[in-house]
């Protein structure tokens, strides 16, 4: 199982990654983007379930921005 600890890592690069994720999916709301620290794997979910995307397209989406 892959974890999303590098690109959720360090506030900077976060603050990017959530600004290019709300970029790329307009139906994001700041809201889920709220999740308790050390809790990437509800992240991950809360897209799977708004964008329809399996776990391994939500981790390469992230990864690619």
């Amino acid at each position: 199982q892959k974890t999303m600890e590098k690109p959720l890592g360090s506030s900077k690069n976060w603050r990017e990654t959530k600004g290019k994720l709300k970029n790329k999916f307009a139906k994001l709301t700041d809201k889920d983007f709220s999740f308790p620290d050390g809790k990437n794997n509800d992240f991950i979910q809360k897209l799977q379930l708004k964008l329809g995307k399996t776990e391994e397209e939500i981790t390469k989406i992230i990864a690619e921005l």
